[in-house]
């Protein structure tokens, strides 16, 4: 059939043309990656996952089946006036690898913000062919830009996802899952940004597998398509959160959209915590450290799981292109805890003994992940926990017993104070304060088998600074007030700088106590 024929075509059976001509182009560039079998965690129901591992293809990212199958269409004319690009890293990436091996220049405008792991990537798969261009402080400016420039210098622009062709290259992942044996599947997660690789996927699943459920995911903030499906056209979002860099698009292709609305069952949404959650589901089962955008599929899995019981759920990691910064700001935040959780401040009297009484009594058998305390009420205290618990059963009985025992709480969800941990201190309510870093051995029950064995009713808390990292050994940063200074020199007298459950326990030094309290007192003596 020629090109010309095939331009009249209804669009998806162009799109489905398209991914079967793909095939001879996209494997000079890179080979088809695994369909690997996850085994969820935990002894729920859940269903039967498997994993397409686009992490494991040359750019570590979906993206180059796209770029390579667009650029490998160029005609002699257009390779001689070079290609233009924008991206925030994974198609840049995929553009670059092609530019290389075709011996065609390429200008990749990528946001000034966009890390230096991954220009540094592009760089290393495009070589001397390609110029990155820092363009503005978002994918929308670098967009703008690229496009002016290809209108003004008559270079081809390469499309992330709003092209046919671009589209067909991805849709070689999905002919990949129906050649693999493996299928049919129940039901597929496919993330969103643009649409081009949902739109192709679903395509092709549909052809193959009619009565498949293919169901999109969009990130909080970042729902384009859903947007676009509500509309009944792309419209364009005010503001797109990033957290799941390599999906933020804040609108929905035209192409894509076009295909999305008439092959998928639905568009939902997760949050970041979810996604938080998925990528650390991926570490522990497959020992993949995906990129936000790439465990989306899997967070609307586990957001679904006891539903999805029984099924054969198939889902795409899409990239695994994270900044090594990034793995640190995510192995932070709560969801990473493989346990329930929540965050509370509780209101205490200002009454020495009050701390242990909470954490000994409501507490017990619950884990401390995060604590946060500094005193700044003469009567009052409001410290914020965040507690965990193997059982989430466990942990859902704990309004209820701080009710009995009549604590005032409030459930917390992560304000910026807390985020932050802007810890306030006041220092001119203080006595005699003593601070000590403390170094645990990261076990259920030992911080609070160290403060009842060390502190008692011996002191008044006034600051405690301590977040659960994952280490073996959990490390603290807790205050002391005493009424007079012989009560508190006898206290860090009688303070092992080892003992049983931790491993070190030490006065902080004079310069971090005066930061601390705002004070010129003197430090206590070791």
């Amino acid at each position: 059939m020629s090109a010309d024929s095939s331009a009249e075509l209804p669009l998806d059976r162009q799109l489905r043309q398209g991914i079967l001509l793909a095939r001879e182009r996209v494997y000079h560039y890179g080979q088809a990656t695994p369909l690997e079998r996850l085994i969820l965690p935990g002894n729920e129901p859940g269903p039967e996952v498997w994993v397409k591992r686009e992490d494991l293809s040359p750019i570590n990212a979906y993206k180059w089946r796209g770029a390579a199958n667009r650029m490998a269409l160029l005609t002699a004319a257009e390779r001689d006036r070079g290609v233009v690009a924008a991206s925030a890293g994974n198609h840049a990436q995929g553009v670059a690898l092609a530019a290389k091996a075709l011996s065609v220049r390429a200008r990749i405008h990528m946001p000034r913000s966009t890390p230096r792991v991954k220009q540094d990537a592009v760089r290393q798969h495009g070589g001397d062919w390609i110029t990155i261009v820092l363009s503005g402080d978002s994918y929308d400016e670098a967009y703008e830009a690229a496009r002016a420039e290809a209108d003004a210098t008559g270079a081809v622009y390469i499309h992330a996802y709003d092209d046919l062709q671009v589209m067909a290259g991805q849709g070689t992942m999905a002919d990949e899952v129906v050649m693999s044996g493996h299928g049919p599947f129940d039901t597929a997660f496919l993330q969103i940004g643009g649409g081009g690789l949902a739109a192709a996927a679903a395509a092709w699943w549909q052809t193959f597998w009619p009565d498949m459920d293919l169901v999109g995911v969009e990130a909080d903030g970042q729902a384009s398509m859903q947007a676009a499906l509500a509309a009944g056209q792309p419209v364009t979002l005010a503001n797109v959160d990033i957290f799941c860099d390599g999906t933020a698009v804040r609108r929905a292709g035209t192409l894509p959209f076009a295909i999305c609305r008439d092959t998928l069952s639905r568009v939902e949404t997760v949050t970041n915590a979810e996604v938080g959650n998925a990528i650390r589901v991926l570490w522990e089962t497959l020992r993949c450290v995906a990129e936000p955008s790439g465990a989306l599929g899997l967070a609307a899995v586990l957001k679904h799981r006891t539903a999805l019981a029984g099924q054969r759920v198939l889902i795409v990691i899409t990239g695994a292109n994270i900044d090594f910064r990034q793995i640190g700001l995510v192995a932070q935040t709560q969801s990473l805890t493989p346990r329930a959780s929540q965050t509370l401040r509780i209101r205490l009297p200002e009454t020495r003994g009050s701390m242990l009484g909470l954490l000994g009594g409501c507490f017990a058998g619950l884990n401390i992940a995060d604590f946060q305390y500094g005193k700044n009420h003469a009567e009052i205290a409001w410290p914020i926990f965040t507690v965990t618990a193997d059982d989430p059963a466990a942990l859902a009985t704990l309004p209820a017993r701080l009710d009995a025992q009549g604590y005032e709480w409030e459930s917390l969800d992560q304000p910026d104070d807390v985020q932050f941990r802007a810890i306030p201190l006041h220092g001119d309510l203080l006595h005699q304060p003593a601070f000590f870093r403390l170094d645990f051995y990261e076990r259920s029950g030992a911080l609070l088998d160290f403060l009842h064995a060390r502190v008692r009713d011996l002191a008044s808390f006034c600051y405690f600074n301590y977040r659960q990292s994952g280490e073996r050994i959990g490390r603290a940063l807790i205050g002391f007030d005493f009424d007079s200074a012989t009560e508190r020199d006898a206290f860090i007298a009688a303070m092992p700088t080892q003992g049983p459950g931790f491993r070190t326990c030490r006065p902080v030094d004079p310069s971090t106590l005066a930061r601390l309290t705002g004070s010129n007192l003197p430090p206590p003596s070791a």
